[in-house]
């Protein structure tokens, strides 16, 4: 029994949903879970309904009805005008202003939960639409029912006890079943997600819980690559890499693979395949208890939009483990998540993405009683495996704020 995963590129038009059911064919998949995004773009388009929804209500039917325009779009493009889907879909979009009204006056991080999931919720639907008609049986499911999480919005963890009870109860691996990724509930059934990319961790919970044969995840690259082709150049395919190193990838920003995605599956040896879902029978990139990395190459990550802060005593006294707590914990409250870290005597530098757009809340804080400087729009590389030549290749023509070596990783904050 396996657990296959397609993300909004695999789905992102009528052409894809198509080539999702090919898929599903070509690889002989009979029994077991099948896991999908949103389709496209469609998670960024559900986040401008909720921005709007708090700061700009004017212009919430125009982002409502562009996302109801490219779903009935593709709708069309399956199974013709005037087909008897439309109605499902104008259904669905009735009780999503229901919803939206609803949700007016509420916390952002739990109305974005609330109206965000809905882009799941219709791509799975669509895609059920899709299957049935072209005689491939399955069952929808609504994965809210089944992945059980704590009330941290936009980020939940996940209740191991509950889910791993509630997907055995629901799920039978001998048939086909079609869920949504991303999205959980706690247990008042209040919906909560798992953080962007978070349909990755959403099969891997599965298989796990399944204890499946293996996990696949079909992507719009041929596998886990050593760089991003978009961005270097000369990227190969990476065809082996241990559950360790995918962990150190995934930490350090790789997009392939979502943070939490491997965790689950190392703990009982299920190995996670990416694979393409442009021609699905290639091998793949295999994680598993496997050798480190074959073949053996320096790894390049690339994270943009980074903020570099530096926070120093304003009597220029040192910077002692009583501030690093006081730090910390402003940093817990304010969630922000740090990807770099460079202490000296005076000052405590870090590098950081603003996600929950929270910064400038962290600064007025911090401000109270530190100086405070700060960098942002900057570009934060780590490089796996380094050599020399690389790093300066890499270096050149760029002004560097900050680096950092270790034995096998070296970051660098540049401008």
């Amino acid at each position: 029994m396996k657990v296959l995963k397609f993300g909004g590129a695999s789905v992102k038009n009528a052409e894809g949903v198509r080539n999702l059911a090919s898929v599903i064919q070509k690889v002989g998949f009979m029994n077991g879970v099948i896991v999908i995004s949103a389709m496209g773009k469609m998670t960024n388009a559900f986040e401008e309904i909720v921005k709007a929804l708090f700061y700009e209500p004017e212009k919430i039917e125009e982002k409502v009805n562009f996302t109801r325009l490219f779903h009935q779009d593709i709708l069309i493009d399956l199974f013709g005008h005037q087909n008897k889907f439309e109605k499902d879909l104008t259904l669905f979009y009735q009780q999503f202003s229901e919803k939206i009204e609803l949700n007016k006056g509420m916390a952002y991080d739990r109305v974005y939960d609330e109206i965000v999931s809905q882009a799941e919720i219709l791509s799975t639907k669509i895609c059920s639409f899709w299957l049935d008609h072209i005689g491939i049986n399955h069952q929808w499911l609504d994965a809210r029912e089944v992945i059980k999480t704590d009330d941290n919005h936009r980020k939940a963890k996940v209740n191991w006890s509950l889910t791993q009870a509630a997907v055995s109860s629901q799920i039978k691996t001998s048939e086909i079943t079609l869920v949504q990724g991303f999205i959980g509930s706690h247990n008042e059934n209040i919906t909560t997600t798992l953080g962007r990319e978070g349909s990755d961790y959403t099969a891997a919970i599965i298989g796990y819980c399944l204890d499946a044969e293996e996990v696949n995840v079909f992507k719009d690259v041929p596998g886990v690559m050593n760089a991003d082709p978009r961005v270097f150049e000369r990227a190969v395919l990476l065809n082996e890499l241990s559950f360790t190193e995918a962990i150190e990838m995934s930490f350090y920003g790789a997009t392939v693979i979502h943070p939490k995605t491997i965790q689950p599956l190392q703990k009982k040896n299920i190995p996670l395949v990416v694979k393409s879902f442009v021609d699905p029978v290639l091998p793949g990139t295999r994680i598993s208890k496997a050798l480190m990395l074959e073949p053996r190459t320096p790894i390049f990550i690339r994270k943009e939009n980074q903020i570099l802060l530096s926070i120093s005593d304003r009597e220029f006294d040192f910077i002692a483990e009583e501030d690093l707590s006081d730090i910390y914990d402003l940093f817990h409250k304010h969630r922000i998540s740090v990807n770099l870290i460079q202490l000296s005597a005076i000052s405590f530098s870090v590098c950081f993405e603003d996600i929950f757009n929270t910064f400038q809340a962290l600064i007025e804080d911090l401000q109270k009683k530190y100086k405070v400087l700060y960098n942002n729009n900057l570009i934060l590389y780590t490089v796996r495996h380094f050599n020399e030549e690389v790093i300066s290749d890499l270096l050149k023509g760029k002004e560097v704020l900050l680096k950092q070596t270790s034995r096998e990783t070296v970051q660098i904050l540049m401008k």
